[in-house]
């Protein structure tokens, strides 16, 4: 055409050109994506399982049997198995996300359009896994399977021998390694177990290292006695006698020695009869009738810790060098036998006694009782207590169950009688003119005892104290003297000292009276009882100077006694 230009009409067919194919490529992509419509492509699978063509609510359906987490599989580890549904085991399958991983065809998206038109994917199902009872299912498993290393050991016998104890392997469930091997395995063949590893569990020890053991320590301990010097005595202690404080611990990859310290010495002490520990006090004994000064003997001390540092390497020794000498100091008395002459103990001061009837309970614990006061030395300023001498009333000290009163009632307890102690010695005291400080009378009179002038003791509330007021010491001398079924027995204190005082006792008349209540008890503890009134009194002790008759001074000491209640046992 006359005037056209050539360059602008070949820009124009391509334009068209291009605008065509765009039109083209886009109905084709507008009649791909109506053609896919909202279905998954076809050849798709999940898990194995074919959801090709379907929409996404029908392969849901179709996956429905892989969520059945109900029906039970079967996990072994060695010899071992447990069945166990997957839910319990913490398994699961998500349908939701196992079918929302898969491209639908109704998509924009071309890489969804491309692989519906040209075939699906083989895709994974997505499982849910609780890790916490995944991994105590295979706990429970483990505890069926597993068995701990016996680690080496050497074991010191009674008889004085060692014996080695040479270290076996163990086993265990790799819980980590079969938690992996569940979820890679999951959904699984119900009919085939998983087969879950188990590992060695090897001990820190190896047979050399038991051995080696043995021959540098615990054969050589066990060879021969070991010897102590102290203080001039050789104490000797024999393989049997030591063992039990021996032992091995495993320390990174060998046995090393360890030493229970108390045991061995408790093993040494029976061997140190002949040494004297404890330093002994001077004191006064009574013979034939007069007080005698008794020395005083000088003790032997020493550091535990010279023959519980030095044993571990003293067992391995040879020869001579299995003995070790122990440094020593000398302990001496507190009270020496000049210290005791001072106190002035030449003559009896004061001298009780109290009867009491037969009963065996009463024998034991008054005896004992005395015992323990006996030979008690009350130096000047000095407080006496019956309960920190006597002690807790139980049967390793010595005691027997008795009658004691109790909330106006007889009850047995341990150390029935022991009251009756407390009684004489306070009379004693009371006679020597001891400063009281402590005393109760019984809640209700016992017609034994004289009236206004008993006291009782209970652990460790209720206790009986006096104190040395003069200026020497006193000595009490206290002993029972046993009952029988046809006579009484008699307890008995008495106190030697320098005579200070002579002692008169006066009391007043019994005053506002009470009457006794009836109590109905049960139990098979119960103590029937036949009661009696109550009343007051008022005891007076008279202080004078020996030989003289003028009074110095005058104490009062009020007495209150409950009725004791009758007791009537019902059933």
């Amino acid at each position: 055409m006359p005037g056209s230009n050539p360059a602008a009409r070949d820009r124009r067919i391509v334009w068209w050109l291009l605008v065509g194919l765009v039109l083209l490529f886009g109905g084709l992509y507008v009649a791909a994506y109506l053609f896919a419509g909202d279905r998954i492509a076809r050849g798709t699978t999940i898990a194995g399982i074919d959801v090709g063509g379907k929409t996404p609510a029908a392969a849901k359906r179709a996956l429905t049997g892989l969520a059945d987490s109900q029906q039970a599989i079967t996990i072994q580890a060695g010899d071992r198995q447990i069945r166990v549904t997957p839910a319990r085991a913490g398994l699961a399958v998500d349908i939701e996300a196992s079918v929302d991983q898969v491209a639908v065809g109704r998509s924009w998206d071309p890489k969804h359009l491309w692989e519906f038109l040209t075939g699906g994917s083989a895709y994974d199902e997505v499982d849910e896994v609780d890790d916490d009872k995944l991994t105590q299912t295979l706990a429970s498993l483990a505890e069926q399977v597993d068995q701990a290393p016996r680690e080496g050991d050497i074991r010191f016998t009674i008889e004085g021998r060692a014996k080695p104890v040479y270290p076996e392997s163990g086993r265990r469930v790799d819980v980590e390694a079969g938690a992996g091997l569940l979820v890679d395995a999951f959904p699984m063949d119900v009919d085939e177990p998983v087969e879950i590893p188990v590992i060695e569990d090897a001990p820190a020890l190896t047979e050399a290292a038991v051995a080696q053991a043995m021959k540098d320590f615990a054969n050589p301990a066990m060879s021969a006695p070991v010897v102590f010097l102290i203080a001039g005595e050789r104490v000797e202690l024999g393989p049997d006698d030591y063992a039990d404080a021996l032992s091995m611990k495993v320390v990174g990859d060998r046995l090393e020695p360890r030493l229970k310290a108390k045991i061995l010495l408790a093993a040494v002490e029976p061997a140190m009869e002949r040494i004297a520990l404890e330093p002994e006090d001077a004191t006064v004994a009574i013979v034939d009738g007069s007080p005698q000064v008794v020395a005083g003997k000088a003790g032997v001390t020493f550091d535990p810790e010279a023959i519980t540092g030095a044993f571990l390497d003293l067992v391995v020794a040879e020869g001579a060098r299995r003995e070790l000498v122990v440094p020593t100091k000398i302990a001496s008395p507190e009270l020496t036998a000049a210290e005791v002459r001072t106190l002035g103990i030449k003559e009896q001061v004061s001298s009780f006694t109290t009867y009491f009837p037969y009963a065996e309970y009463r024998n034991t614990n008054i005896g004992r009782a005395a015992e323990l006061i006996n030979g008690t030395i009350l130096e000047p300023g000095e407080t006496f207590s019956l309960n920190g001498i006597v002690g807790e009333r139980t049967v390793e000290n010595g005691f027997v169950e008795g009658y004691v009163i109790r909330d106006g009632i007889l009850v047995q307890d341990l150390g029935g009688g022991v009251s009756q102690v407390a009684t004489t010695t306070f009379n004693a005291a009371f006679f020597a003119g001891l400063e009281d400080v402590e005393h109760k009378p019984h809640s209700f009179y016992i017609d034994r005892y004289p009236v206004g002038r008993e006291a009782t003791v209970a652990w460790p509330t209720v206790d009986l104290k006096f104190t040395n007021d003069t200026r020497h010491g006193i000595l009490i001398q206290a002993w029972r003297d046993l009952s029988t079924p046809s006579t009484q027995g008699a307890m008995n204190v008495r106190m030697w000292s320098t005579k200070v005082w002579d002692i008169k006792a006066g009391q007043s008349e019994r005053y506002d009276f009470t009457s006794p209540d009836t109590r109905h008890l049960g139990g098979e503890d119960c103590e029937a009882h036949t009661g009696y009134g109550g009343f007051e009194i008022d005891v007076y002790r008279y202080f004078y100077r020996p030989g003289s008759d003028k009074l110095v001074r005058k104490e009062t000491f009020h007495t209150t006694y409950t009725p004791s209640d009758t007791v009537i046992c019902d059933g």
